[in-house]
């Protein structure tokens, strides 16, 4: 059955969650991660959302023992590192990072793909917003204590698209391939696998323009989203796959089209660490036909 959201179903504002701090129902995660060097850790301790507990969700949320990097670790190990960190099935789940929703979107597919999507709500604008309307910060560390989690199985598998899923949507026109990478990973300038470029006949949204990004870093509204996927030819109706680099960032652009009114998207759990990796998938180069 097609994923039907609200944003009320997903995202929260800063000063709902700033009247509800100290909310015993409530899990805050801080979910900031970065690829530059910096600490995730480290930007926790100089400074987070009251109460928030720090989480790791690459190392919570992925499958150490998969070859393949960033794919979902079974339900049994997310909800014991759920309650290993302190949340338990009677808690709301409030995530936030410091890129739109970036990580919180991927805390949100994991969950709901397990079944506990409505337990989940995202920060919208998360640590860039808060901070910039000078809500309060805390340096204490947050103290956990365990809780029971519990998972179901492939709850929402329609979610998830996988190899053979992009294979067949690339050699039928099926659905329509969505690659919210950079520009230049798309184009194959910038390489992060054994070989760069894209999966044939792709179309190229980047991510971060579902986003205010130069601003408070909430999401566009769902006129714009749409009127943006439209202009290449990808309507509400279209069935879409989206693929990334680890299937993060297209976890954040399948939230957006959900959200601006999309039924059939699903996204591509290996992504380009997989596709880009093998060598019996072909690849292309170069910029997009469509832009």
């Amino acid at each position: 059955m097609p994923l039907e959201l609200r944003r009320e179903d997903v995202l929260v504002s800063t000063e709902w969650l700033a009247e509800r701090l100290g909310d015993p129902s409530l899990r805050i995660l801080d979910c900031r991660y970065y690829f530059d060097g910096r600490d995730p850790y480290h930007e926790y301790r100089q400074g987070h959302i009251p109460g928030a507990i720090y989480f790791d969700w690459d190392a919570a949320l992925s499958d150490p023992n998969h070859p393949v990097e960033f794919m979902m670790a079974p339900p049994e190990r997310v909800a014991a590192e759920l309650g290993r960190h302190g949340v338990g099935d009677e808690h709301l789940i409030v995530t936030y990072d410091d890129e739109g929703g970036h990580f919180g979107a991927r805390v949100w597919l994991v969950l709901t793909r397990y079944g506990r999507g409505h337990q989940v709500r995202i920060l919208e604008g998360g640590w860039t917003k808060w901070l910039a309307e000078g809500r309060p910060v805390s340096t204490e560390e947050a103290p956990v204590v365990p809780a029971r989690f519990t998972l179901t199985a492939d709850a929402h598998p329609e979610l998830i698209a996988t190899l053979d899923d992009v294979l067949q949507a690339m050699n039928t026109a099926e659905a329509v391939i969505l690659d919210v990478r950079r520009l230049s990973e798309y184009t194959g300038e910038e390489v992060r696998s054994r070989r760069g470029g894209h999966v044939p006949g792709a179309i190229h949204r980047f991510w971060q323009e579902n986003l205010d990004w130069d601003g408070d870093r909430t999401f566009k509204s769902p006129e714009e989203i749409r009127a943006r996927h439209e202009a290449v030819g990808v309507t509400p109706d279209t069935p879409v796959i989206t693929y990334c680099q680890g299937g993060v960032r297209a976890a954040h652009a399948a939230l957006a089209l959900l959200l601006a009114g999309y039924r059939n998207v699903r996204v591509y759990e290996g992504s380009w660490a997989e596709w880009g990796n093998r060598d019996d998938v072909p690849v292309e180069t170069g910029p997009p036909d469509r832009t």
